[in-house]
């Protein structure tokens, strides 16, 4: 699968968890993964969605939990009137001690499965639709009750229908890090992509030519090595976006850009909003618990 993101979310290590409540959503985010796991539902909406190796049309109401680093995209066709709670949360989660407990192992056992992805079949007046609406509007310790309390009547839920096949596996999107080269370019990258990056620095640091590196990594990763270096530098412009007050241009700089005006096209190409779009519309919709 090409040309998949690697989305940085916007929870922190203090949060349990976040809501994004998204009237109108455009579904402008290209296929992406990330490490957490994610419930989203879809209302008075249709199109395509993609969870992993599955395609499938969705109408209506679509209720779906992702997994760690599944890959996932909805393309919807009614932005009028649609309506998107997304609620994103921790890998972590998984080994909480609580979750080690007996009265919890429906819970795990679902987190587990998630990694292909699970369809809960709901319809727009169940139960469980009106209480992720209703959670929006919550505030203080009710809501993190009440996010056990889905996950476990979700987890007891019989209408549960897994979406990706049984040969899907998720780690592969993870594979470049088994390659030693591999790992020795993304630890490169990930500490210094704040400065300027050379090829022939990376180059010489797995010991290969500038073009052989960049046939070596094509190959295995199925990206152009510039462009992950800027995938890079945008998921964490992005992640200063909702976490700090700095400008544009102080992020712009500090993400490795010495150009304010290719990060805007860069970024805007990757997000397909600007960057102070961008900063506004995730402060409008996300709510932090």
């Amino acid at each position: 699968m090409k040309n998949i993101q690697h989305e940085i979310t916007p929870i922190n290590e203090d949060d349990l968890f976040i809501i994004l409540n998204h009237p109108k959503a455009d579904f402008d985010y290209p296929i992406h993964f990330h490490s957490d796991f994610e419930l989203n539902l879809v209302l008075w909406d249709f199109g395509r969605r993609i969870v992993g190796d599955s395609i499938e049309p969705f109408e209506e109401v679509d209720l779906v939990l992702t997994g760690p680093n599944v890959p996932h995209k909805w393309e919807g066709n009614n932005v009028e009137s649609n309506h998107v709670i997304t609620i994103q949360f921790h890998e972590q989660l998984l080994t909480f001690p609580i979750l080690q407990k007996r009265m919890f192992s429906s819970i795990k056992d679902m987190l587990e499965k998630s990694k292909r992805g699970i369809q809960f079949t709901e319809n727009k007046n169940s139960d469980i639709v009106k209480r992720i609406i209703a959670m929006t509007q919550m505030t203080g310790f009710n809501v993190c009750l009440e996010f056990f309390a889905l996950l476990y009547d979700l987890s007891t839920n019989p209408c549960q229908r897994i979406l990706a096949s049984g040969t899907f596996d998720n780690d592969s999107i993870l594979r470049d890090s088994k390659s030693r080269r591999i790992a020795k370019i993304n630890e490169y990258i990930n500490n210094n992509y704040m400065n300027p990056i050379k090829l022939c620095d990376i180059a010489q640091l797995v010991s290969m030519s500038d073009s052989a590196l960049s046939h070596f990594f094509k190959k295995r990763t199925n990206r152009n090595i510039v462009d992950y270096i800027n995938d890079i530098r945008i998921s964490n412009a992005t992640k200063m976006l909702f976490e700090t007050t700095n400008s544009i241009s102080e992020i712009a700089f500090l993400c490795g850009f010495n150009n304010i005006s290719n990060f805007n096209r860069i970024f805007k190409k990757n997000k397909g909003k600007t960057p102070s779009e961008y900063r506004e519309s995730i402060q409008k919709i996300m709510i932090k618990y």
